[in-house]
């Protein structure tokens, strides 16, 4: 498919945007101004992105410090644990897709051998202390409660705290993806009330010798739903996307920033006007990575449709209306080959 190449150092200064690259970085305190105009600004900058690329940085999203190093621990932790003791928590065993997938269980790239790493997946609860008092959302084929490791002990409250934190990204970045596309601020709100984001903290071994190309630490794919949130650890690169010139670049993890990438209901919502970005990672690094992957989508029982602001003579509509949920029912039961 190319060459790779990696992203030449940029500094991150002040205002909305700069370049790195292909990708744009993009500062989040626009967002929240009270200026319309600058609000605007920083959308149409954004449209840039996801019309050429399909993904950006963000900086200055607001999730803290003591979040994001308080759910790598226990991830760390939790990754430790002895198979047989993760594997408690298949998400085989649970009818959601929710809980643990063990390393080489999915092969998301046709052709591949698997996918080296291993994941614990998450949907929306209540922030409450206590797990019992939960009440999750209507999110149809992830319907049901999460379920929970008992080790380490703070997992779930950290994973939860971490989960809305990232929630209100997203949710704020839906209001300038609506302004990039022509649409009312809120166009969104009304599709996206029940948060349909499920979250997979991740862990990628060391392969770097990587003597068989036919395993990855995830093969090469599009994400299913309308964009996802993720957070790289510091100082270990993996991760890689396709751009538009058919170049694998790599994508490195930026102090202080997320990286955003968009899906394939975005694509097929905007009848291709946005781009769905092809990725992939493997760690060649001597060391252990994590990351964690928010996947933003709307409420299940949202037809995906391609928008009126993206439909013309020269453009006229590609896709069929689908449901959201039976979208991604459709995508997860194919990656893991479940009925």
């Amino acid at each position: 498919m190319g060459h790779s190449k990696t992203f030449q150092s940029c500094t991150i200064t002040s205002g909305f945007l700069c370049k790195f690259d292909d990708a744009l970085i993009s500062d989040l305190e626009s967002a929240f101004s009270e200026d319309e105009a600058s609000r605007r600004v920083l959308a149409q900058q954004i449209r840039m992105a996801c019309m050429n690329v399909g993904f950006f940085y963000v900086k200055n999203h607001g999730i803290t410090q003591d979040f994001l190093d308080e759910v790598l621990k226990v991830n760390k932790e939790y990754y430790s644990l002895p198979d047989d003791e993760k594997m408690k928590l298949h998400h085989k065993t649970v009818p959601n897709f929710k809980g643990y997938s063990p390393p080489m269980e999915a092969n998301i790239q046709p052709g591949n051998k698997g996918d080296l790493h291993e994941g614990f997946r998450i949907g929306w609860e209540e922030k409450s202390e206590d797990p019992v008092t939960q009440s999750a959302s209507c999110d149809g084929v992830m319907a049901g409660a999460n379920v929970w490791p008992d080790k380490p002990e703070n997992f779930r409250v950290a994973c939860m705290d971490y989960y809305h934190a990232a929630l209100a990204v997203g949710k704020k970045l839906f209001c300038l993806f609506a302004l990039a596309l022509d649409l009312p601020e809120t166009y969104f709100n009304d599709k996206t009330m029940y948060s349909a984001a499920t979250m997979r903290t991740l862990h990628y071994p060391p392969q770097p010798n990587a003597p068989d190309e036919k395993i990855l630490g995830i093969g090469a794919h599009t994400d299913f739903v309308c964009f996802t949130i993720l957070w790289q650890q510091a100082g270990i690169e993996a991760l890689q996307v396709l751009n538009s010139r058919e170049q694998w670049i790599n994508v490195p993890p930026l102090p202080g920033t997320l990286v955003i990438n968009l899906g394939d209901q975005f694509a097929r919502w905007t009848n291709d006007v946005f781009k769905s970005t092809v990725h992939r990672a493997s760690n060649k690094n001597i060391v252990d990575r994590y990351s964690i992957a928010l996947f933003f989508g709307t409420d299940y029982e949202v037809n995906i449709e391609p928008i009126y602001t993206c439909v013309s003579a020269e453009n006229p509509a590609k896709y069929p209306a689908i449901t959201a949920g039976e979208y991604v029912r459709q995508r997860l039961k194919a990656m893991y080959n479940k009925s």
